[in-house]
């Protein structure tokens, strides 16, 4: 049995209204995402992504969920059997501050099986809670063998070692289930996502695997490529998937990490077809934050259940050669526009409010990363920071990056990202023209004036105050005016 959810339920903080389990100040915090975890299985999810990567994770999730919600994991739904939990591990290889953490959570998986076992009063591997790991920022097949053969070595391997007069660790604390730890690589950066069926070939040469997930990303792109290349890249990604696929035989289904701004995916509980028209042969699709908190609660079941009922279908073909010359341009222009506007980016993202107790994790485009093209060192905030930061001046980031592709390189991007008009009326709706004239220029003013005729105006007086404050240093609650206007949009960032 190879359990495929549909419905990842994760803990990306790009809500504007607060979690009805946030503490007074709005933050989630660790007994508050239990609770969660518990509520979206009910809401319909089918899986929870527990993240350990960024922030200190319950490694004792499942024992709070299976004591603190019997009824309904005995008499509804039975965890590993039709839900699961899956880890999002630091990655060692690049996270080395937090590479412990890796292991910290590698090590909770089979105490979960025990707890599992001892609620239901048995089960089967295929049945554990945990089946499954997701490795950030993958770039090669060694990073996900590594994983792999950790846990099975020194978790599960250390219950044949002697202790004392002959007996073994397994006859003392039991047998470590389950055997075997199927790892997620998440392909976060341009050139890995765009040749993924690479990473994924390699690792599945010689492993004999029913299934594979492969998990690409669609909001770290955009922060560090802007809305044009994160989509073409994603793109091409999701066709040489299918490529592999049909090559190899074994099913390999995608996860598409959208968030709820058009910049980082445009996936909300009222507009899920634009997910399915825009990434046909995504299997699963996250439901982040501002999907489950900043709409009614029957319209995120709805929404959930959308994506239950969907349906794979075949990629359309992509040229790549074309897609990689037009990201070119809009990626170096989005950059270099970047660069010119760090500054006060990052005066506006300390104003975001915080939603989710998480480490401080900043990055040169990137995590850590520097441009090839460029000598000098940006440190960006977050992806959902960014996002807010830019939304909540005027400046929705999805126009970045646009005034460097002429009229062939837009008629190209529509045939591959279909919704690139919808998704730019959508984000400009939340724009404010004097600010784009003055931080952009004309040539950004005559896009805005193509998308925009429905312009929120208590938005856009919104992010005037904003800037204002920002700029002249006065008193006004900048955070406050931050929060009403992501209210307003219905997302953070």
């Amino acid at each position: 049995m190879f359990f495929v959810p549909k419905v990842m339920s994760t803990q990306h903080p790009d809500n504007a209204t607060p979690s009805p389990y946030a503490d007074p100040a709005g933050v989630l915090k660790s007994e508050g995402e239990v609770h969660e975890a518990a509520d979206m299985f009910a809401l319909g999810c089918d899986e929870q992504m527990w993240d350990s990567e960024g922030k200190d994770a319950d490694n004792q999730v499942v024992r709070k969920l299976l004591t603190g919600y019997p009824d309904f994991f005995q008499q509804e739904q039975r965890l590993g059997r039709d839900m699961v939990l899956t880890l999002r591990v630091p990655n060692p290889g690049i996270e080395r501050d937090m590479r412990k953490s890796m292991v910290e959570a590698l090590q909770s998986i089979p105490a979960a099986w025990d707890m599992a076992q001892s609620f239901y009063g048995g089960g089967t591997p295929d049945t554990a809670p945990i089946q499954e790991v997701i490795l950030p920022f993958t770039t090669a097949a060694q990073e996900l063998a590594l994983v792999e053969a950790y846990y099975r070595r020194m978790i599960v391997g250390q219950e044949s070692q002697p202790l004392l007069d002959g007996q073994l660790v397994k006859d003392w604390v039991g047998e470590f289930f389950p055997k075997e730890l199927r790892v997620i690589p998440l392909i976060e950066d341009m050139e890995h996502l765009f040749y993924c069926d690479r990473i994924v070939e390699e690792y599945l040469h010689r492993r004999d695997l029913p299934a594979q997930r492969v998990f690409l990303a669609r909001s770290d792109p955009a922060l560090n490529y802007g809305i044009i290349g994160a989509e073409l890249t994603l793109k091409v990604g999701l066709f040489r998937l299918y490529q592999l696929e049909q090559r190899l035989g074994i099913p390999l289904y995608p996860i598409i990490g959208a968030g709820s701004v058009p910049f980082r995916g445009h996936l909300t509980p009222v507009n899920v077809e634009r997910a399915f028209q825009e990434y046909p042969s995504g299997h699963t699709f996250t439901v982040q934050s501002a999907f489950k908190y900043d709409y009614d609660q029957e319209t995120v079941r709805s929404g959930i259940e959308q994506i239950l009922a969907h349906q794979r279908q075949e990629p359309p073909p992509v040229d790549q050669e074309r897609a990689r010359a037009v990201l070119d341009k809009a990626v170096a222009e989005y950059q270099s526009l970047v660069r010119q506007h760090i500054n006060l980016i990052s005066a506006v993202s300390n104003h975001i409010p915080r939603r989710r107790d998480r480490k401080l994790h900043v990055g040169l485009f990137g995590y850590g990363r520097t441009l090839d093209s460029v000598g000098d060192e940006v440190t960006l905030p977050r992806a959902i920071g960014f996002a807010a930061a830019l939304y909540s001046i005027g400046v929705p980031p999805e126009l970045l990056g646009l005034a460097a592709l002429d009229d062939d390189d837009l008629a190209f991007v529509r045939e591959v990202y279909p919704s690139l008009d919808a998704d730019l009326r959508a984000a400009l709706r939340y724009a404010n023209e004097r600010h784009i004239k003055e931080l952009l220029g004309d040539r950004y003013l005559q896009i805005m004036e193509q998308f925009t005729d429905d312009v929120d105006r208590v938005h856009e007086g919104l992010t005037s105050a904003i800037r204002a404050g920002i700029t002249y240093g006065s008193r006004v609650s900048i955070s406050d005016y931050v929060t009403e206007a992501a209210q307003l949009r219905r997302f953070l960032g």
